[in-house]
């Protein structure tokens, strides 16, 4: 396949990973997060781990548009469907998400609530039209990628005149969540992982361009590679952010020239630039609450708005004790260090975000390196109890 197999080619791969390793300072370490969980599953799918040295480690962070919706909100999207008896509409990875006492979408759903999976916000107009009597809500998630879709949908809900749709909200914006993880050492000591660079994400780049990282090499002195999401993409980045550490450079380089530009789809962001605004803070789950780190839909479009055509109530929602999927979208920690996973949490019985979602790290884990994984968690857990 055409500009595909071009990027999974073996040969290439052993080369690019010769060259990693030619390269790569044997004394010193080189921690680089990759952002986006897309990137975390094709470095497990395809083994790249294994094709750079030991010194080169992978954080995974929070780039997981389903992991980081915190419990609370996911709490008002079930009580939009139980209590006011909405038509919700949702992309099909939040469906199996737990919220409190562990209910679900998909929990409530056979309770008798109306939950629909629906593949994009047309199928949700599409649903709006053919029941004119019920109020459709469509829960819009997710990072720069899939917020014009959901522009789009009010747009049109507005010059249609659909009445009985609405959007609850919940997009972010990446930039910001980047800066509050390396602003964390400040914030909280606890939170700090040590970074040396980024790979930055691929399918946001699309929509927003290289420009917006430009502030990490600034401001931050940490070098940026915008990497594409197969195997040969991610080592040629690993190889570009080890050079700019080893020559002492900060920039912001762009891998994925084949898809991404330094602006962007500026179209797309005129768009969403109409019909959101931001807000002042929003919750991520395992970050807390990040200053101008989502949007709101604006007042223009306030008929299109759950939040302000629905009366949710106040409510305390808490994270399943003793799931890490915080600790682990900062970065701070791994799959192998939650001591749920593998044992009460797996795919069909998930604790957090982390094991549900298909670009979650414990996810990856679970389905590329779950013997190895048990492994060494059977290795810690051992030496911890001859240690006492």
């Amino acid at each position: 396949m055409k500009y595909v197999e071009e990027f999974r080619d073996r040969a290439l791969a052993e080369k690019l990973s010769a060259a990693i390793r030619a390269e790569a300072d044997a004394v010193r370490s080189y921690n680089f997060m990759e952002f986006c969980g897309g990137h975390t599953h094709a470095i497990f799918r395809y083994g790249v781990q294994d094709l750079v040295p030991a010194n080169v480690q992978f954080v995974h962070g929070p780039g997981c548009p389903v992991c980081i919706l915190p419990i609370r909100r996911l709490d008002d999207a079930i009580e939009l469907a139980e209590r006011h008896g909405v038509i919700l509409c949702s992309y099909g990875d939040m469906l199996r998400v737990p919220g409190s006492k562990r209910r679900s979408l998909l929990s409530v759903k056979a309770q008798g609530a109306d939950v629909r999976m629906v593949y994009s916000t047309l199928d949700a107009l599409e649903i709006a039209r053919q029941n004119p009597d019920r109020q459709v809500v469509f829960l819009g998630i997710g990072f720069e990628t899939t917020t014009p879709p959901t522009a789009l949908a009010i747009r049109q809900a507005a010059d249609e005149g659909l009445t009985n749709f609405s959007v609850f909200c919940n997009h972010v914006l990446t930039p910001a969540a980047i800066r509050h993880i390396l602003d964390a050492p400040d914030i909280d000591p606890e939170q700090a992982v040590h970074l040396d660079g980024f790979l930055g994400p691929s399918h946001v780049s699309t929509v927003i361009g290289s420009k917006p990282y430009e502030f990490l090499s600034e401001t931050y002195r940490k070098p940026v590679v915008i990497a594409g999401f197969e195997p040969l993409d991610v080592l040629q980045s690993v190889l570009m952010l080890i050079r700019q550490v080893n020559e002492g450079r900060v920039e912001v380089e762009n891998q994925y020239a084949r898809v991404v530009t330094r602006e962007g789809n500026t179209k797309a962001q005129d768009l969403v630039d109409e019909i959101f605004e931001l807000r002042p803070a929003f919750e991520w789950r395992g970050l807390g609450m990040v200053a101008k780190s989502a949007l709101a839909i604006r007042p223009a479009y306030a008929a299109f708005d759950a939040e302000a055509r629905f009366d949710l109530s106040d409510k305390t929602s808490r994270e399943v004790k003793s799931c890490e999927c915080p600790a682990i979208l900062r970065g701070v920690k791994k799959p192998k260090d939650c001591k749920l996973f593998g044992n009460v949490c797996t795919p069909d019985n998930p604790m957090g975000s982390c094991m549900v979602s298909s670009e979650g790290s414990c996810a990856a884990y679970w389905t590329y390196r779950r013997a190895e994984t048990l492994a060494e968690m059977a290795k810690d857990k051992a030496m911890a109890e001859q240690a006492a």
